[in-house]
Parts: structure tokens; C-alpha cells; sequence
């Protein structure tokens, strides 16, 4: 059973990192660290890395569910990950077997350990980088397609590493998970009649853990099983609508994953500094990641954006030198050590990714210079001439006042949204979409805010609601902006900021109430005809 003390102390820690403006998985970094060193551990530990299991096998789920297969092919994603996975080891692995002769720390390990320390720093961390982009309500952006695509490649080389490092290869019975491919239609249908309530979640999450425990029955690691059954699901109608069920279950479970961190142990004083030293080096990944991400052709800013979410060590690096470790290839307090670089990688990446868009935006002509002229399609200028309304963020609310306003302004009315097959869908649906992300500030470069009469903000997330009022006030903005809203304290915040605000909770049924009216007056009048 879980120590209600242990909840109590990640939940202070939390509250007390958002409070003084980080995110709260920090603070569950460092609770970890005080539940061992309290020695809360010894009854809970096993409760907690249980908790931490499930919340990277629902991560994974949920991201295959989000997954398109024609996204991992791209150069942009398998070249990148594939290059700086194979760069930042030959140079963890040649600078480590440099520093040897000086370092103890170094000077114990065989080449065998070197290379396996270079391997496991090589991976960047989902969980981390996940984290970030619903925080910032990104998860359908350009930028986080790449990012969460390059992780995935890095997972795959992970699982394979693994597979090989414990000396099993699967069972001649994982020939028959292909079978699972043509089973893909029954489990849509599961999906669509498992309704809106307790039973969309009780199916997510049996499918999420009975794929991890299929693929483990045939010798394979069996979060690779929750990625494939999330990625079978996905496309559905209901996927979008399973992933949302599912997210404040595998939030809860993740926070057992930050705890879990901490569980390894504390440091001595030259581990800390030793990890100090590697949490430092961790600079140089994201540039590394920035300079192989132009050269595929991919826009300044989506190529910052998406380095700086890949900016730390990752958890499946502790899973590899935790395995190197039970096979007697590196010393346990390797384990320790990577755990607290791994840890302060993060503490590094946080803050810098809260204010990664501001970063872009102050210095944005200073990143453009590494910008080839070639892009890729997604990503060039959009036609946005005769344009007078602009609706950012076309989900349900958005198509809603989209085609409201498309009365009133025909033919002046341009609906933005980053997500890609929605926009897709949308245009073949005769709806006039930019893909964009309406915080980009290259994408107002592009408008002529002068001739704008009405922007409508319907982002689902409150904090790039404000961000994006932010920036095109700050870029001279003079006309009238509306924003929906869902909390009283928003639609204060926004008011202050000279808005028209609308609150989807309480005045929907207002909304609700007046397309009735409007519809029975419709049928009243055919009638009287």
C-alpha cells in the first residue's frame, strides 16, 4: 500500500514547484529523492514502481493512438533520431575512454561499460517531452509530431537493445502478432461500442495493459505491445476520445514514474559531481538536435521547439543501465548516478522549455540564419489574402463559430489549426484552413493585422489562449478578440487584458437554448407554409 505520507510529500513538493513557477514534475523528482532518503521506500517502493510501469505503458498507448506510421518514415524523424543516437554515443563513448586515465569514476569501467554509459545518455525522454507539449496544449503541433517521432525511433532502438542485452529473442509465437494487423477493424469496433463512460477507460486501459502482457507472453518487451495496440486504434472516430479518458490516469501514474526516479538511491559526493558534469554536457543535445533537424529542411522555429523538448537524458537510459547492471556489465552506483543526471537534466530542460516560445520570439532572426530556403510543404507561407476573421483553433467550438461567421463575412473567414489531419479533413470538407500554430510569430508575419477585424481564440488550452493574446497585442493589434474560456478566474484574467470572453460551461446551455428556439422557429414556419 502506498504511504499516504509519500502522497502528502509529492503533493507539497508539487505545489511548491508551480508555485514559484516550475512545473510540478520536478518537484516529484525531488520528492523521490526525500522518500529515500527518509526511508519511506522500504514498504512503498514496489507501489510506486508499479505506479511508474503503468504510466510509461499508458504513455506509450496513448501515443501510438496520436501516431501516423508515414510520420516515422520521414528524414526529418528516422534520420534524425538514427544520426544523433549514433553521434552523441561515439562521442560519449570516445570522450569517456579519453578521460579515463584521470577520472576514477571512469578509470574502473571495461569498454564494454563505457560504450553501454555512452548508449543509455544517447536517448532523450518521452515522458519529459509528453509532458511539456499537453502542458503547453501542443500535442498536435508540427514541432511535437517531430519531437514525440524521434522518441519513438529512440524506443524502438531501446526495446531491440534490451531484447539483445538480456539474451532472450522472441518466442516463435510472436509470429502470430502479425495476426493483429487484420484484426485492427474488430478492435475499432470494440472501440466505437464502448460508449463515453467508465467503459471508453475500462477499454483503454485493458487493451493498453493486456497488448504490454500479450507481447511480453512471446518475449517481447511488452511496453513495445502498448505502443502497437495505441497505434492499431488509431485513426478511429473515438481514439481522439479515448486518448482525453485516459490522460488523467496516466498523469497520476506518471508522477510514480518522477518518484521512482529518486528511488535509486543518494549520491555521494562524486557521484553528485560526476552527474553534475553530465547534466551540464546535456547542452549540446538540443544543438545537435537543432542542426540535424535544418538540414532536413524543417523551419527554424519547429526545429528549436522541437530540440528543446528532447533537451534531457531519458528514463529508458536508466532501464538500460539498470539491465547493464544486473548482468554484472556496470557497477550499481552507475545506476545512482545516471538517476541524478538524468534528474538534473531535467531541472535544466524545465524552465528553459516554459519559456522555449519567448526564447524563439526574442531571437528569432538570429536561429533563421540556419534555415534552409527549401521547406517542406507543411511548413511554407499560407495564402491568407481577403482574409477579415481569423478562427484559431478549429475544434468543435471553432468549426461552430467559423461557420456562424461565414455567414456574416463570406468569403473573408480563415480557420487556423496546427492539428494536420484535422486540417486535412476540414479542407476537403470545404472549410478554408491554414495549418498553423497560432503562436508562431513567423505565422503573423504572414497576416495583415491591419485588415483584421476579429480574432476568435478557441485553443484548448487556457495558458496558449493567453500566449497568443500576448503576442498579437504585442505585434500591434487594435482590433477585437475574442476568447473562450472555461473557470471564472480565466475569464477574469482575460478580461483584464480587453477581451470578449465566453464561458463554455456556463453559457453553453444559453447557446444550447437558442439553436433550439432557432430550429423550432425553422419548422414552425415550413409548417405554416
Amino acid at each position: 500500500m502506498l504511504d499516504p505520507i509519500i502522497i502528502i510529500i509529492a503533493l507539497f513538493a508539487g505545489l511548491s514547484f508551480k508555485r514559484i513557477g516550475f512545473p510540478p514534475m520536478l518537484g516529484y523528482l525531488l520528492a523521490g529523492f526525500m522518500i529515500h532518503g527518509f526511508g519511506l521506500d522500504t514498504d512503498s517502493g514496489t507501489v510506486i514502481d508499479t505506479m511508474a510501469n503503468a504510466g510509461v505503458t499508458l504513455l506509450l498507448f496513448t501515443i501510438g493512438l496520436k501516431l501516423n506510421i508515414k510520420d516515422l518514415i520521414a528524414p526529418q524523424i528516422w534520420a534524425v533520431a538514427s544520426s544523433h543516437m549514433l553521434i552523441t554515443t561515439v562521442s560519449f563513448g570516445a570522450l569517456f575512454m579519453m578521460l579515463a586515465p584521470w577520472i576514477s569514476k571512469l578509470s574502473g569501467l571495461d569498454s564494454t561499460a563505457i560504450w553501454t554509459v555512452a548508449f543509455a545518455l544517447s536517448f532523450s525522454s518521452t515522458v519529459f517531452a509528453v509532458k511539456v507539449f499537453e502542458q503547453h496544449g501542443e500535442t498536435s503541433s508540427i514541432h511535437a509530431t517531430v519531437a514525440i517521432g524521434i522518441l519513438i525511433i529512440q524506443d524502438l532502438a531501446a526495446v531491440f537493445f534490451l531484447a539483445l542485452s538480456t539474451g532472450k529473442s522472441p518466442d516463435w509465437t510472436a509470429l502470430f502478432l502479425f495476426l493483429l494487423i487484420p484484426a485492427r477493424p474488430f478492435l475499432h469496433r470494440l472501440l466505437s461500442g464502448s460508449g463515453h463512460g467508465e467503459l471508453l477507460v475500462l477499454f483503454g486501459i485493458g487493451i493498453a495493459f493486456g497488448g504490454a502482457k500479450l507481447f511480453e507472453l512471446c518475449n517481447v518487451k511488452g511496453d513495445l505491445g502498448a505502443l502497437i495496440f495505441g497505434v492499431l486504434l488509431a485513426g478511429g472516430i473515438k481514439s481522439n476520445e479515448l486518448s482525453k479518458a485516459l490522460m488523467s490516469f496516466k498523469d497520476i501514474f506518471l508522477v510514480g514514474f518522477f518518484l521512482s526516479i529518486g528511488l535509486n538511491g543518494l549520491p555521494n559526493f562524486e557521484m553528485l559531481v560526476f552527474a553534475a558534469g553530465l547534466a551540464l554536457v546535456s547542452i549540446f543535445k538540443p544543438l545537435l538536435y537543432y542542426w540535424l533537424m535544418t538540414i532536413t529542411h524543417l523551419r527554424a522555429r519547429t526545429s528549436f521547439l522541437s530540440s528543446m523538448a528532447l533537451f534531457n537524458y531519458s528514463e529508458f537510459g536508466l532501464i538500460v543501465a539498470a539491465l547493464a547492471a544486473s548482468n554484472g556489465v556496470l557497477p550499481q552506483e552507475w545506476v545512482v548516478t545516471l538517476a541524478i543526471a538524468v534528474a538534473l537534466s531535467f531541472f535544466i530542460a524545465a524552465p528553459i522549455n516554459d519559456r522555449a516560445h519567448a526564447i524563439y520570439n526574442r531571437h528569432r532572426h538570429l536561429f533563421a540564419r540556419y534555415e534552409l530556403k527549401k521547406r517542406l510543404p507543411q511548413e511554407r507561407d499560407h495564402d491568407l489574402d481577403h482574409t477579415e476573421v481569423l478562427v484559431l483553433g478549429m475544434g468543435r467550438v471553432g468549426v461552430g463559430a467559423y461557420r456562424y461567421l461565414r455567414q456574416a463575412y463570406p468569403g473573408k473567414v480563415v480557420g487556423v489549426e496546427e492539428a494536420d489531419k484535422k486540417s486535412e479533413r476540414q479542407l476537403r470538407e470545404g472549410y478554408r484552413v491554414v495549418r498553423a500554430d497560432a503562436s508562431d510569430q513567423d505565422f503573423w508575419q504572414q497576416v495583415d493585422l491591419a485588415k483584421i477585424r476579429i480574432i476568435l481564440v478557441s485553443l484548448a488550452n487556457h495558458g496558449e489562449n493567453i500566449e497568443v493574446v500576448q503576442l498579437i497585442k504585442r505585434l500591434g493589434y487594435n482590433g477585437q478578440i475574442a476568447v473562450i474560456a472555461r473557470f471564472p478566474d480565466e475569464i477574469g484574467q482575460l478580461k483584464r487584458m480587453g477581451c470578449v470572453t465566453y464561458n463554455l460551461y456556463y453559457e453553453g446551455g444559453h447557446g444550447f437554448a437558442e439553436h433550439v428556439v432557432e430550429t423550432l422557429e425553422m419548422i414552425e414556419d415550413g409548417h405554416s407554409r
